[in-house]
């Protein structure tokens, strides 16, 4: 699994560069096309819809009726799937699967979202300064990022919340340390191919602002990679998030979160598999939809291999 994350991580900043050349300014009607391709993508847009669904279930939960995620008995314990009253039956400690996997996804998709989001920004904008400026600027921004390369991203997530200690706001620093390394790889090589072309050297002739120049013709041809780049990361992060709740270095006990789930039902797997394996279901099918909605986005933004 740290493989794949890896090479998915360090693989892609140079595909997305190389095709940064050519990017035409956006425009509203380059966006309008990306709605209709994106429509036009039923795999995409049937995983969009299944992650709508998601995610009003976990915004909603407290006015849903659904049973206490906190409130346990011993004598319903392990209740299998179908049980009157618990559809998905119950956990080792009593407690509803159904309510406990739904406000699980709270915890689990924000931690999944939150880290790439704090990252998108934080990388986007070191990526934009580097690629621009370049120089000194450049060489220790990409200096210092090249260090995080030399980690796994796993090992790199685990020594981080290691030495924090566990907690939600530790696993959230932790998880965007590790993704704002890729995200800077990724602007500075689209910036850096952009800031060649003609018509920004036009407007640095002119006389132009430099900011003027970042934000009018930058940021509108590096943006879009840069985001499509960020969406592929999504599921990532929440298997990261889910891992560091399976080892102890995530959320802790009695909050509800699959990866967390995953382990306190581990001792169950030999009486009900099927209860003990609904937590890894949940961020199987989770991160399949949001690894191809990210394909889908990624191919309606023209963005390919």
């Amino acid at each position: 699994m740290s493989a794949s994350m890896d090479a998915r991580i360090e693989a892609t900043p140079g595909k997305v560069a190389l095709e940064a050349e050519a990017v035409p300014v956006q425009s509203r009607g380059y966006w309008r096309g990306v709605v209709v391709r994106l429509r036009r993508d039923p795999v995409a847009m049937v995983c969009g819809g299944i992650l709508l669904i998601l995610f009003l279930l976990v915004i909603f939960a407290p006015i849903l009726p659904l049973g206490d995620p906190f409130k346990g008995s011993m004598i319903t314990r392990l209740k299998p799937i179908g049980t009157p009253g618990h559809i998905l039956g119950t956990d080792e400690l009593g407690r509803d699967m159904l309510a406990r996997l739904i406000y699980g996804g709270r915890l689990t998709l924000m931690l999944g979202l939150l880290p790439v989001v704090l990252a998108f920004f934080i990388g986007t904008t070191l990526g934009i300064l580097a690629g621009y400026v370049g120089g000194a600027l450049n060489t220790a921004i990409m200096r210092t990022v090249d260090v995080f390369f030399a980690f796994p991203s796993i090992l790199l997530a685990i020594a981080i919340s290691g030495a924090l200690g566990a907690g939600i706001l530790n696993s959230l620093v932790s998880l965007t340390i590790v993704f704002i390394p890729p995200i800077t790889r990724v602007a500075e090589s689209v910036t850096a191919s952009v800031r060649s072309l003609e018509y920004v050297d036009a407007a640095r002739i002119s006389g132009a602002h430099p900011l003027t120049v970042v934000r009018v013709h930058v940021l509108g041809n590096v943006m879009s990679p840069i985001f499509v780049y960020a969406t592929s990361l999504t599921s990532v992060s929440m298997i990261l998030a889910a891992g560091l709740s399976f080892l102890g270095l995530g959320v802790k006990p009695p909050q509800p979160e699959w990866g967390l789930m995953l382990n306190t039902l581990r001792t169950a797997i030999y009486i009900d598999p099927l209860i003990a394996a609904l937590p890894g279901v949940m961020i199987f099918a989770t991160s399949l939809c949001l690894n191809l909605l990210s394909d889908g986005l990624r191919s309606a933004m023209n963005i390919r291999d």
